[in-house]
């Protein structure tokens, strides 16, 4: 049962309170977190103040941030009727897309049974996965009706980590045989000559991001089978040259440090059945002075064809620490992108 307003008369509570009432004390527990710590992030963040009183919490503050508040607690409550559990990134979550969930429906057309009805969600052997801001919900529901879609926007706004969730779910649900996961080795201030080791030892490095996403994804020995099985591979771009990639999930990742050669090299490695993802972000060019980079390029030239899905990213998506968002806003305040 869902939790249920209560109206206090007029004598008893002053109009800057709000009670809710939540029928399972033992959820109620759950949602207040230990230490009432679930509590405390919502009333930091909203400026509100939250008491709990038996099986009710009070609201206390301004008409909106109250109401606003009374929305992400039902939220909570109705994820933990569901049997699921609340982490820091769920109240980050419900905090930032509220009621829009429910404007969520399938799409028709072949896709249909791709795509997830109401919310957005993405199950994996590990986690499920629920993207944490409308451009992130966009951003998945265009992955699963494009075959070659395009995420650009600054570090920390989930591109990457979204597309290859989406690309294991591909794969577990034989959607796809296989994921590859590339990026360009390009050296940002450092030489790879310096590093120890053979060619492997010195690209891993470069490939570190994409194998700690799908470790969050896949059970270790799960994902180092299916990479000895060759069901999953992470390689330079580099690599690509030549290749047709059929029935495969494709994600280039850093994709501005891709030259414009580049860049259509691997457009068009796409195969029959497979999907392609590119994600970059424009302010983190690593090329040398005066080569242009290939996602610019991209952009320009395949933006208007109406089957590739472009999906831009903001500081308000990175749902990383919130001092990245103020960062990122402080670099783009002082040198604003051209």
């Amino acid at each position: 049962m869902a939790p249920r307003a209560i109206t206090p008369p007029a004598t008893s509570a002053p109009s800057s309170e709000a009670l809710l009432e939540f029928p399972d004390n033992f959820l109620l527990i759950d949602l207040c977190g230990e230490y009432d710590r679930n509590l405390a992030v919502i009333e930091d963040r909203l400026g509100v103040q939250i008491l709990r009183r038996g099986n009710q919490l009070v609201i206390m503050g301004d008409d909106t941030v109250r109401a606003e508040a009374a929305e992400v607690l039902r939220g909570l409550y109705a994820r933990l009727e569901a049997g699921r559990t609340i982490e820091a990134g769920d109240i980050d979550r419900e905090m930032r897309m509220g009621k829009s969930e429910a404007d969520t429906a399938p799409q028709s057309g072949d896709q249909m049974d791709l795509i997830p009805a109401n919310r957005v969600e993405i199950k994996t052997r590990k986690k499920l996965v629920e993207p944490r801001t409308d451009a992130q919900k966009t951003y998945v529901k265009s992955l699963f009706a494009n075959e070659l879609a395009f995420g650009i926007g600054p570090a920390g706004t989930g591109k990457t980590y979204l597309a290859v969730a989406v690309g294991v779910n591909m794969l577990i649900n034989g959607h796809v045989d296989r994921i590859i996961l590339s990026r360009p080795a390009v050296e940002a201030g450092e030489k790879l000559g310096y590093l120890p080791g053979d060619m492997k030892d010195k690209i891993d490095p470069y490939m570190q991001p994409l194998y700690d996403a799908l470790n969050d994804f896949l059970p270790g020995k799960q994902t180092a089978k299916l990479i000895e099985e060759k069901r999953i591979e992470i390689a330079p771009l580099a690599f690509m040259r030549g290749r047709t990639l059929a029935n495969a999930f494709v994600v280039l990742d850093e994709a501005q440090n891709a030259t414009t050669m580049q860049m259509k090299m691997f457009l068009t490695r796409l195969g029959e059945g497979s999907r392609m993802v590119i994600t970059g972000d424009r302010t983190q060019v690593d090329l040398p002075r005066g080569v242009q980079s290939g996602l610019r390029d991209a952009e320009r030239l395949l933006s208007r064809i109406p089957s590739i899905s472009f999906n831009y990213f903001t500081s308000k998506d990175v749902v990383r620490h919130p001092l990245v968002a103020a960062i990122i806003e402080a670099y783009e305040a002082d040198d604003p992108p051209s």
